[in-house]
C-alpha cells in the first residue's frame, strides 16, 4: 500500500470511529435515558452474593455461645445489614416463590425516580377493575401521583399499582421498566409480571432479591417517607375521601422499625419486607412463603436476633451492588434535566429526540467522510493530469 493511501485508510478509519462513538455519546447525555452496563452475572443466579446462599436450608455461622438463631414457619428468608451489605444469615435465599404484594416496593422504587409527585394519571378501566384490596380507582378520573404512591405502599392498593405502571405509558412498558430495575440491582430471580404482586404464571422472587430491592428503597428518601406514613387521606373523587392506615404496624409497635411491605395470596402465602435501626445498625428482613399471620412477629424474631448479633456473627454472603450505569458525555455537554425531575411521560417522548440528535451528529460526520473521500478523489485527478 503506497504512503497516501495508507494515509487515506486511517484518516477514514479515525472518522467511521468518531462516527460511532459520536452516536453513543450523544445517547447517554440524557440522565433519564443512561444504558445499564448489562454484564452477564458472573456466577450461577442462585450463587449471586455468594456460594453458600446457594443452599436451600439455613445458613448461618452463630459463635459458639451466641443467640441461637429464631425458627420462623416460612420457607426462605434473608437477614442482612443495609449498610455492610453483609447477609448475616438465610434460609433458601435463591429460592423462586411468588411475591405477592411485596413486589409493590419494586414498582415503587422503578417509578418514583419517573414521576413527578405532583403530576397526574389518568385511571384506565384496567387499574379501576382490578381486585381486591383497592383505594377505589374511578375510570375517567386524574390523580395526582403522591396520592397514588401513598394508597400503594400504605394500604396495598391493586389498583394504584396498575395506574402508576401504564403512567409509563403502557402497561407493558411499565412491567419492562420493572425488570430492567430489577436486572440493574442484580436480582437476577425476579420475572415481574403484575404490577401489584397479584398471582401471574412464571412471576417469582426470591427472599434474596427482595433484599436487594429492599436495600435500594432505603437509599431512597421519597420512598421511605411514603413507606413510613402512618395514615393519609386519598381523594377518590371531589367531596369523596378513603382513610388510609398503615397496615405494616412494624413502624408502629417494633424499636426501631422504619418501614417495609406485608403480602397475601393464597399461593405465595404470606410474604414480608421489613427494615429497622438500632445504635447505628441498619437491618433487613425478607420472608417468603410464611405460615399467614405469622411473617412480622418473624420478622420482629430474625430482627432483634441480627441486632444481638450485629458484628459477632460471620457474615454467610453479601448484598451485591447495582450494575454501574454507562458514563455520560464528556464535562461541558447540555444535559436534560434528571429523569426525577419530569413526568416520565415527558422522558418518554424525550427519547426520540435524543434519538433525533444522535442521528444528526452520525449523519453530519457521515458527510464529513463522505466529502473528504471526495477531495482526495479530485485531488489525484488533478495530480494525473498535470503529470500528463
Amino acid at each position: 500500500m503506497h504512503t497516501s493511501s495508507r494515509s487515506r485508510a486511517l484518516v477514514v478509519t479515525a472518522l467511521v470511529t468518531t462516527l460511532a462513538t459520536s452516536g453513543m455519546a450523544i445517547l447517554a447525555t440524557n440522565p433519564a435515558h443512561a444504558t445499564v452496563v448489562k454484564d452477564p452475572p458472573p456466577v450461577a443466579k442462585n450463587q449471586v452474593g455468594g456460594m453458600q446462599l446457594a443452599s436451600r436450608g439455613i445458613v448461618v455461622h452463630n459463635p459458639r455461645g451466641g443467640r441461637p438463631l429464631p425458627r420462623v414457619p416460612a420457607s426462605a428468608y434473608v437477614i442482612a445489614d443495609a449498610s455492610t451489605g453483609s447477609v448475616l444469615a438465610a434460609k433458601n435465599a435463591h429460592g423462586l416463590f411468588p411475591p405477592a404484594s411485596t413486589l409493590k416496593v419494586l414498582t415503587a422504587i422503578t417509578m418514583l425516580p419517573r414521576l413527578r409527585p405532583n403530576a397526574t394519571v389518568l385511571a384506565t378501566k384496567r387499574a379501576a377493575s382490578v381486585e381486591p384490596n383497592i383505594v377505589g380507582l374511578i375510570p375517567g378520573q386524574r390523580y395526582k401521583v403522591a396520592d397514588l404512591f401513598q394508597a400503594l405502599l400504605l394500604i396495598s392498593a391493586n389498583d394504584a399499582a396498575v395506574a402508576l405502571a401504564q403512567a409509563a405509558g403502557s402497561f407493558g412498558k411499565g412491567i419492562a421498566l420493572m425488570n430492567a430495575e430489577a436486572h440493574h440491582l442484580q436480582a437476577y430471580d425476579v420475572v415481574a409480571k403484575q404490577p401489584n404482586g397479584l398471582p401471574a404464571k412464571g412471576q417469582v422472587v426470591s427472599a434474596y432479591d427482595l433484599a436487594l430491592i429492599a436495600r435500594r428503597a432505603l437509599s431512597m428518601p421519597s420512598f421511605m417517607k411514603y413507606d413510613s406514613t402512618r395514615t393519609a387521606s386519598f381523594p377518590v373523587k371531589r367531596h369523596k375521601h378513603v382513610l388510609l392506615v398503615n397496615q405494616n404496624y412494624l413502624i408502629t409497635k417494633y424499636r426501631g422499625g422504619l418501614g417495609g411491605k406485608i403480602g397475601w395470596t393464597l399461593k405465595a402465602g404470606a410474604t414480608y419486607i421489613g427494615m429497622a435501626r438500632r445504635h447505628g445498625v441498619t437491618l433487613i428482613v425478607t420472608i417468603l412463603h410464611a405460615t399467614p399471620l405469622t411473617e412480622i412477629t418473624s420478622a420482629e424474631k430474625l430482627l432483634n436476633w441480627g441486632f444481638a448479633m450485629s458484628g459477632d456473627v460471620r457474615p454467610v454472603g453479601v448484598l451485591v451492588p447495582p450494575l454501574k450505569v454507562a458514563k455520560p458525555a464528556a464535562a461541558g455537554a447540555k444535559t436534560s434535566a434528571p429523569a426525577h425531575a419530569a413526568a416520565l411521560a415527558a422522558t418518554s417522548s424525550g427519547s426520540g429526540d435524543t434519538a433525533a440528535i444522535g442521528a444528526g451528529v452520525a449523519a453530519g460526520v457521515c458527510a464529513c467522510v463522505l466529502g473528504y473521500l471526495a477531495w482526495l478523489r479530485r485531488r489525484a485527478l488533478l495530480g494525473r493530469r498535470r503529470s500528463s
